[in-house]
């Protein structure tokens, strides 16, 4: 079986069985597993192979370079903060002084360390083995579940999707995202995936060409070569004989579409082609939106949003919910709301009620959108929020919330018939926006909670190659926003039994680390008026993370410590952060309930060093399980939810429960089975 399908099971937590005849030492083999890793077989034990010790020495990341103390964390706490300070000064000059990167710097004041053996308590995690005929029909349901998805693809999704594509040529699932769908035209070139898309679906083909070859990501400055420009007016062509060129739903770009044509110098091959170049050539504005804003302007509020419904359907509807609202008398909103139409999707009803149940901040509102795949935010300025004319009261967004939560209820009611739903699915959030998350083992939708058990502290850890320096930072958030920060340039005064920092690695090229370690109830002690802890990545260097080898993670460990600084057994996550910039979010701590968050988001943004930016707008993500989690999906759908598992026609759990053969199992990880529930 390919790698990349051995690798994404591997999140899944399945090996693949490769070869023929029984394994001798299946016991033996068994136990490794168990003593060195932590894993522990539940389902296929027969079909154990000895290379899967090595596949998971390799994945779990057995061998991990040292950090730039080796004796971290002890070691650390013995030095003075002079001594800390001198060591990175020293190692700087070492690096960027005179230019050596690649061999690995150390600390000149640390003593010799002696570690004692590995002797802590760690939790056992779950895998199972198929043959890889079971294997390649999981990875059948997986795809065909990603591909029923509406929502974009992340990369390690995307690049899954495309290995299948290109080794089923003849039987390309049905892909409902018009975003997967115009990247997948770009990249295999199969002119037939345009069938599928409508006419003002080309720009979004246009936009990730221009991104994905060119690095540009400004549409008003095409500079296409001449293989690119035959593509496209292909492309055209072929949808001009197809008769789906509705030129309206093409106004809103009408600049756009103007530059774009007159960057692959298209001439018009029939009459549709014609009447649709000239009508993006002319002057005048006869797009919907114009129409709708007239409507708007002349206070016929319902007839407006009829117009919106009609021609761009009920989810352009609910995204200018607020804006036709906050326009209507209390009479015309009720009977708006009570015959809003049926036919709305179930993930964007279930986006809106975030929207609308999370609770405004006064300093205005966060607007979250992604581009390529990487998260932007943009925090509402004092003078946006005076212009604000859509504002709604409290009432308002109560009455929406209702109306939501109703809609939400019909759709999903009796959609499932018997169903377990294990307690702790309340703590884990549904895979509402993952385009912009890195994949990997242990990876959680964001949101999802991981409590933290007494005695365990973590360790957050980032390790790579190819590249000079990476940094990881953490950041402790007051619940106003106010942040302070802890990273190789505040750390050398800062380290304490609560927060300990393995030191500033530059000189990695061929493999570097850097570790924290999170006491939580000392960081509680010394830090009392902070809230939150969150975690991030950057390239210092300024080199992009897919430019490179970077893996990032946690482990729990005991505060009191044995063992190597990296122990496989003690990772709950290790994931490639390859995102296509220097800067990602990784994860958080919630200090008040001792709670790991999972934020995982990959942000558009050039930054090198992360304290040069405001955290603030990740707050919500704490609360992101209070609103809806699985277990809440999962009990509005069911037709009756069971407390024993061998009842159930599907199980919903977090762990290894007794079931009836041919129940459905849910985990926390299986995002695609859930997304396809989401359509």
């Amino acid at each position: 079986m390919k790698e990349r399908y051995k690798d994404y099971l591997f999140e899944k937590h399945i090996l693949v069985s490769e070869g023929a005849g029984e394994e001798e030492h299946i016991f033996e083999i068994l136990f490794a597993m168990a003593h060195f890793f932590g894993v522990k077989i539940t389902k296929g034990e027969k079909f154990v192979r000895y290379e899967m010790i090595k596949e998971l020495s390799e994945r779990l990341g057995e061998y991990v370079p040292e950090p730039f103390y080796r004796g971290f964390p002890q070691s650390v706490r013995t030095l003075s903060t002079e001594e800390l300070a001198f060591d990175q000064l020293l190692h700087y000059y070492h690096t960027y002084g005179l230019g050596n990167f690649e061999n690995p710097g150390h600390s000149v004041f640390e003593k010799d360390f002696q570690r004692t053996a590995f002797q802590e308590d760690t939790d056992v995690q779950e895998f199972e083995i198929q043959t890889e005929e079971e294997a390649q029909n999981t990875i059948d349901t997986i795809v065909h579940d990603l591909a029923a998805g509406s929502r974009p693809l992340n990369e390690r999704q995307y690049l899954l999707l495309v290995a299948y594509i290109r080794d089923h040529a003849d039987d390309i699932p049905e892909i409902a995202s018009k975003n997967t769908l115009a990247r997948l035209l770009m990249d295999t070139r199969q002119l037939s995936l345009a069938d599928r898309l409508n006419l003002s679906d080309i720009m979004k083909v246009v936009d990730e060409m221009n991104y994905r070859r060119y690095r540009n990501d400004n549409l008003k400055k095409l500079n296409f070569r001449n293989q690119d420009r035959k593509f496209f007016t292909a492309l055209l062509d072929r949808m001009f004989r197809s008769g789906r060129c509705d030129i309206r739903t093409c106004y809103e770009k009408k600049q756009l579409w103007n530059g774009f044509l007159h960057q692959i110098h298209y001439q018009p091959k029939n009459e549709a082609a014609r009447i649709f170049v000239d009508g993006m050539r002319t002057k005048g504005n006869e797009s919907v939106y114009s129409e709708f804003e007239k409507l708007m302007r002349e206070n016929r509020h319902r007839e407006a949003a009829a117009l919106l419904q009609e021609k761009k359907g009920s989810s352009a509807l609910l995204r200018n919910l607020n804006y036709i609202i906050s326009r209507m008398d209390p009479e015309e909103e009720q009977t708006f709301l009570s015959k809003f139409p049926a036919d709305c999707s179930t993930l964007l009803l279930l986006q809106l009620l975030f929207w609308y149940e999370t609770k405004e901040k006064e300093e205005g509102r966060i607007f979250r959108f992604s581009r390529h795949n990487l998260g932007k935010m943009h925090c509402e300025t004092p003078e946006e929020q005076e212009r604000r004319k859509s504002n709604l009261t409290e009432e308002q967004k109560k009455r929406v919330g209702a109306m939501l939560h109703e809609k939400l209820a019909e759709k999903l009611k009796n959609r499932l018939g018997k169903v377990y739903i294990a307690p702790s699915m309340k703590n884990y959030a549904l895979p509402m926006a993952e385009n912009t998350a890195q994949g990997g083992l242990g990876v959680l939708a964001k949101g999802s909670k991981l409590p933290i058990a007494e005695g365990k502290k973590v360790r957050a850890f980032v390790y790579w190659e190819k590249i000079d320096d990476i940094d990881l930072s953490v950041f402790a958030l007051k619940e106003d926003g106010t942040q302070k920060e802890f990273s190789w340039r505040t750390m050398s005064g800062q380290q304490s039994k609560a927060l300990t920092f393995s030191g500033d690695e530059t000189s990695g090229y061929y493999g570097g680390s850097e570790y924290f370690d999170v006491n939580i109830p000392k960081v509680k002690e010394l830090y009392p008026d902070y809230r939150y802890m969150i975690f991030c990545a950057n390239v210092y260097s300024g080199v992009n993370f897919d430019e490179c080898f970077c893996k990032a993670g946690f482990m729990l460990r005991d505060q009191e410590d044995s063992g190597q600084v990296y122990e496989p057994k003690t990772v709950r996550s290790a994931y490639l952060v390859n995102c296509a910039n220097t800067f990602a979010y990784l994860f958080g701590i919630d200090l008040h309930t001792n709670e790991l968050v999972w934020l995982n988001e990959a942000r558009n943004s050039r930054l090198r060093i992360a304290g040069d930016s405001s955290l603030s707008v990740l707050m919500d993500n704490f609360r992101i399980t209070e609103i809806m989690n699985v277990q809440d999906f999962f009990a509005m759908m069911a037709e009756e939810i069971v407390e024993d598992p061998m009842e159930a026609e599907i199980v919903v759990t977090d762990h290894e429960v007794a079931c009836a053969d041919g129940a459905e199992i849910v985990r926390e990880y299986d995002f695609e089975k859930m997304k396809a529930l989401m359509e």
